[in-house]
């Protein structure tokens, strides 16, 4: 390869961003997330990195009598984040606290994209998602017995004939 096919690929304009799947401690998506934006946008590499993603889901649940939709990665433990891993841009989000690695990495090798039908098939899951309506976590079953704990009927018990 030629010095200046080199230098080609390193600029801004023509590299070809692809999707990578970062892998990152459970529970710290979010934290991930803005933790390599801030260093991305600190070392001046933000052309090199366009979209982060952390797929989510709403989903209900009934705490004290009341329905409460919570928010929670789809993929628990995955970041997902298009970008161009020229020069010390996979180096630099490796390094962030709480990033495990890239899926698909080989040891001491690069990371390996994903593909377009695998990047197509989670985007429109997280756009069903986000537009779909949430799904409702109920803890009973029908055939359940259970006590009331609150209103007119409070200190019967029941047994749940119908969800």
């Amino acid at each position: 390869m030629s010095e200046q096919n080199i230098s080609e690929q390193t600029k801004p304009d023509n590299t070809v961003k692809k999707w990578y799947v970062v892998r990152a401690v459970s529970g710290q998506e979010k934290k991930v997330k803005q933790y390599i934006e801030v260093e991305i946008n600190r070392m001046g590499l933000s052309s090199y990195v366009s979209q982060i993603l952390i797929p989510t889901e709403k989903i209900y649940q009934i705490r004290n009598g009341k329905k409460v939709s919570k928010e929670r990665p789809f993929y628990s433990g995955y970041v997902i984040m298009e970008a161009a891993l020229v020069g010390e841009v996979h180096h630099v989000i490796k390094n962030i606290p709480g990033v495990i690695g890239f899926l698909g990495e080989t040891k001491g090798g690069m990371p390996v994209p994903m593909r377009v039908a695998e990047v197509n098939r989670i985007l429109g899951t997280v756009d069903d998602l986000e537009g779909g309506d949430a799904q409702l976590n109920i803890p009973f079953i029908v055939g359940e017995t259970v006590k009331v704990i609150n209103g007119p009927f409070n200190g019967f018990t029941g047994t749940i004939e119908k969800i």
